[in-house]
């Protein structure tokens, strides 16, 4: 394979979460990729403690860059990222995620096959044994197949595992900062990309382990953001494609529900079953919330949403 100086330019938003991104930067230094082709850029989003101290134990190691902004959430911390990044891709993931050490070297291939698309990888939970864990991460693998393989073409990938060209993100001007919340935005991002015509491309080789600790008050608020997330997209798609605002069909919960049977959970598939469930309650408490405090003042679209 032939490698380019500086292909790409990991972006990494961080919130107080010191230890989580020393793992994160500590899988980053088991990369069997040339130094010299990547750099990372930690956006620290306002943390009350600095992260210098661990910024520093891999200067050494890493092109590392750490940025600092006010707590403003992810989307505006990855642009932030993004306007000192100088690789020819932008390659999002978080501060508690471990990529897998081909992880650049499955992302350089698959762009190899599909030049100028947006490239999405497969999530793996490094917490098996928590059970919130387990059906939040199942939740997502659900979503993959249900608007990825099911619909013929890839139309959404989280931002904890995906890579995209650099000079088209500038071009859509980045992650819409009008949603606060680790909710939606990339859900956004990949709809906004595609009605601008550009292609996505599913890369299951490209892993990362996600080590996202949840309790049972964590996992209620964690889908209930991404409910009040929900609402945000569905504004905004319905804006951009002046149409009335939409959500998923009666068939996608069913199906949902039934998903940990097929994923071979033995006898926790009706536990992760009763989460799932337990998961879209709060999706729905969630988006009902939000319309109601949006209706005195609706969501402004920013201009990245169009």
């Amino acid at each position: 394979m032939e490698f380019k100086p500086l292909e790409f330019s990991i972006i990494i938003p961080t919130y107080n979460r010191p230890d989580r991104l020393r793992q994160c930067l500590q899988s980053l230094t088991q990369l069997d990729y040339p130094r010299t082709c990547f750099e990372v850029i930690v956006v620290d989003d306002g943390s009350p403690q600095p992260l210098t101290p661990v910024i520093k134990q891999f200067e050494s190691t890493l092109s590392l860059q750490l940025m600092r902004q006010r707590n403003a959430g992810p989307a505006s911390a990855r642009n932030t990222g993004a306007t000192a990044a100088q690789g020819a891709y932008l390659v999002f993931t978080d501060d508690d995620c471990q990529p897998q050490p081909n992880w650049l070297m499955a992302l350089a291939a698959a762009i190899a096959k599909v030049p100028g698309a947006l490239i999405g990888g497969h999530t793996l939970n490094a917490l098996p044994h928590n059970p919130y864990s387990t059906a939040s991460q199942l939740l997502i693998d659900y979503l993959y197949d249900y608007y990825n393989q099911a619909q013929g073409e890839a139309t959404f990938f989280a931002s904890n595992n995906f890579a995209v060209p650099r000079d088209q993100y500038q071009t859509l001007g980045g992650f819409d900062t009008s949603f606060p919340l680790a909710a939606g935005e990339d859900r956004e991002f990949c709809d906004r990309w595609r009605h601008h015509g550009f292609p996505m491309c599913y890369a299951p080789e490209v892993e990362t382990h996600h080590a996202h600790t949840l309790t049972l008050a964590s996992f209620w608020r964690q889908h209930f953001n991404y409910g009040r997330g929900a609402f945000y997209f569905h504004h905004i798609r319905s804006q951009r494609q002046a149409d009335a605002m939409g959500v998923e069909p009666l068939s996608f919960y069913t199906r949902l529900l039934t998903y940990p049977l097929s994923r071979e959970l033995s006898w926790r598939a009706g536990l992760i079953a009763g989460l799932l469930f337990l998961s879209q309650v709060a999706n729905v408490a969630g988006f009902f919330w939000e319309r109601r405090h949006q209706q005195a003042s609706p969501p402004a679209a920013t201009a990245a949403s169009s």
